[in-house]
């Protein structure tokens, strides 16, 4: 991945984790607190650093909660007073942006001689003066300089790259860190009646009868939602309303593959989506392979140009997916 790609995704990927914890306190600037609360999900060795070292998802909440209910006594307000955080609504609302000293650090971040990646982005986070950063690891046991030796320690080891497709697919593949135990991620997967909890193509599901648990062959119907998720409606073409999902490997705990495909367009390409799970430091790590067959003949000729639209397209996907599956535990 090129430098600029390695900047795209990484802020892709912190903006919307930061802003999805701001919008738990109806906040809608997200701040370094936020930040950090993003880097902690990160699937790179930033986030493995961080959780290795009891940075985790839920330590870095409560030790926030904690600093604030210390400010607010510090000027008169009860802490029972304050706003109870409550469910990510990000995608519910608008008008969310970083706060001046965030975008500072991203600038940093990718600045000459840095790639914008988690790493530089935990660097810069660390090297803040406010204080604010330094009195989070403080409560949560441990400090920046043990961070950044951490990172030292871990600079030079292999990142894991994404694989290819099979010959003649377009494809794409994605990490993604979940808070919870592989158990917990696996009941939300194995389980059809749960699909549209993370998958945001999935209104409801229609399921024969006896099937309630994925199994190699088992296949049920996906409907489209109505609205938005901020209640808006939304415009399906009537044959893409319904979608046919069929399983097609399932190790318990450690592996499922789905094959999507839509009955109402014989001419489109079904996709098929394969979801390892293993376990990690606080929660489960996910390795997401989507892939599907490219056009062939003269298709295949006027489609070349469009290979970079491709790869965005499921660039979204996968975002949309592993998203999806890391709100439903946070």
């Amino acid at each position: 991945m090129n430098r600029f790609a390695v900047m795209a995704s990484t802020s892709q990927t912190l903006s919307i984790a930061a802003m999805e914890e701001a919008s738990r306190l109806g906040q809608r600037e997200a701040d370094l607190d936020h930040l950090l609360l993003a880097l902690t999900l990160s699937t790179h060795p930033a986030g493995q650093v961080l959780r290795a070292s009891g940075v985790t998802l839920d330590a870095v909440r409560l030790a926030i909660a904690e600093q604030r209910a210390v400010e607010l006594e510090s000027i008169g307000i009860s802490a029972e007073a304050s706003t109870e955080p409550g469910p990510i609504d990000f995608h519910q609302t608008g008008g969310y942006e970083w706060s001046a000293r965030c975008l500072e650090i991203l600038s940093r971040a990718s600045s000459r001689g840095k790639n914008g990646d988690a790493e530089s982005v935990l660097r810069e986070l660390l090297n803040d003066r406010s204080g604010l950063i330094d009195d989070l690891l403080a409560r949560v046991g441990t400090s920046s300089a043990a961070l950044v030796s951490r990172l030292d320690e871990v600079a030079d080891l292999a990142v894991h790259r994404p694989r290819s497709g099979g010959r003649g697919e377009a494809s794409g593949f994605t990490e993604t860190f979940v808070p919870a135990s592989v158990a917990e991620v696996w009941d939300l997967l194995s389980r059809p009646a749960r699909m549209p909890e993370w998958d945001v193509l999935c209104g409801r599901v229609e399921l024969p009868e006896g099937v309630d648990t994925a199994s190699a062959g088992a296949s049920w119907a996906s409907i489209a939602p109505e609205r938005r998720p901020d209640g808006r409606p939304l415009r399906i073409r009537p044959r893409f309303a319904r979608r046919r999902v069929e399983t097609l490997a399932v190790d318990t705990e450690a592996l499922i593959a789905w094959r999507f495909s839509y009955p109402g367009a014989p001419r489109s390409i079904p996709m098929r989506v394969t979801i390892a799970l293993t376990p990690a430091a606080g929660g489960t790590q996910l390795e997401i392979a989507l892939a599907w067959r490219r056009s062939r003949g003269w298709r295949q000729i006027v489609g070349f140009p469009m290979r970079p639209l491709q790869r965005f397209a499921i660039w979204i996907q996968l975002t949309h997916i592993s998203g999806g599956i890391s709100r439903v535990f946070r």
